[in-house]
């Protein structure tokens, strides 16, 4: 039976959206382990402009009115009966309502992961059309999945509060390991805090990371924040960080890939991703992989490893005052040379939590 991923755009490893990176890990690596593979993306740009990979990829265009589905994008599904079940990736998305519906006229089965669409702070934004959106299209989509795979505990709870079911699956994405184990040497100087991601000020606490970074300062004026990543909201995240009178302590780097990012990376002392909504960040996986101790929270759904595997410091939600403190906690470990033991753990956690070879195996169960 081959597995079909479905995704808004082409599955490039090479973009901030973190479920394009995913979906390409995923299906790489199902690849590897030897399952038949492919990825079809809806895109309007249909070109493939991305690197070379080891499953095939099909482009369909988006129409202008995102419930459509192109005729191509029909056709391809109904010669697929009986021989694929199909994966869908992301949630809230009109044209999954759709493509749901054609599916099971045709009785071909498929499986969604939201990818962090449906936990508890998701739920909260824009609540009374999320609700309307959900009665008239959303309850259909999930009615109709063969099973929901969910990547955080923090989805389970959201979604359970208007859509009680025994569909779930409950399984973290794994992480590819391309680094050796040696430890990365710090350089003396500045206490580096870095993010890396989309510049999305309120889903990745962006608000709270430059607040908390403030009063930090009062703890280590020896420091810097370190943000790699990029949006039409930097102007937006320019003017608060100048509003906390932070210019000369804040240094945003724009977007940054392979090589380039990773030397940025390794400079940083911490990670941190004060997220209110999340799937499960590859930054945070590519930090412990790098052995950067990170502080997380927990609607990362990296905040019970991250705890249980002594990899960083695990906070609440929202909440600033944490924060920082786990700032100057971890700050004040290096100053005792005490942080190696947490890098180390953090290079474990990904070498075993998150180990591909036997995520792939239990991935199969979705799929059953």
């Amino acid at each position: 039976m081959e597995i079909i991923h479905i995704i808004l755009g082409k599955a490039n490893p090479n973009r901030l959206n973190g479920v394009n990176k995913v979906v390409h890990q995923l299906a790489s690596k199902q690849v590897e382990y030897g399952r038949k593979v492919a990825v079809w993306g809806i895109t309007k740009n249909m070109e493939h402009n991305y690197g070379k990979r080891n499953f095939k990829t099909k482009l369909f265009k988006a129409k202008r009115n995102p419930f459509l589905l192109c005729p191509e994008l029909k056709k391809a599904i109904q010669l697929k009966k009986g021989k694929a079940v199909f994966h869908m990736h992301g949630g809230w998305i009109p044209i999954y309502f759709t493509l749901s519906k054609f599916l099971s006229k045709n009785e071909i089965p498929y499986v969604l992961t939201p990818h962090g669409a449906y936990n508890t702070v998701a739920m909260k934004r824009s609540k009374w059309v999320k609700g309307l959106y959900f009665y008239f299209f959303e309850k259909s989509l999930l009615s109709k999945a063969r099973k929901i795979h969910f990547i955080g505990e923090s989805e389970i709870e959201g979604l359970g509060k208007i859509f009680p079911n025994k569909k779930f699956l409950l399984l973290p994405y794994g992480f590819e390991i391309s680094h050796a184990k040696d430890s990365i040497q710090k350089r003396p100087g500045d206490f580096i805090i870095g993010f890396v991601g989309r510049l999305d000020i309120y889903t990745k606490g962006l608000d709270l990371l430059v607040d908390s970074f403030k009063k930090f300062q009062e703890f280590e004026p020896n420091s810097k924040l370190w943000i790699v990543g990029d949006s039409d909201q930097k102007a937006e995240l320019q003017r608060l960080i100048a509003t906390h009178k932070l210019q000369n302590k804040v240094i945003l780097w724009g977007s940054k890939f392979g090589n380039e990012k990773e030397e940025l990376m390794k400079k940083m002392h911490i990670f941190v991703h004060p997220s209110r909504n999340e799937g499960l960040p590859v930054a945070v996986l590519e930090a412990c992989e790098l052995g950067i101790p990170s502080i997380v929270t927990k609607a990362t759904n990296m905040g019970t490893y991250i705890q249980e595997e002594r990899a960083g410091i695990a906070i609440e939600d929202e909440n600033s005052k944490a924060l920082t403190w786990a700032m100057v906690v971890l700050n004040s470990l290096r100053k005792q040379n005490r942080l190696t033991v947490i890098s180390e753990n953090a290079r474990k956690m990904v070498n075993d939590v998150f180990n591909w070879k036997t995520i792939i195996n239990r991935f199969d169960n979705l799929y059953q």
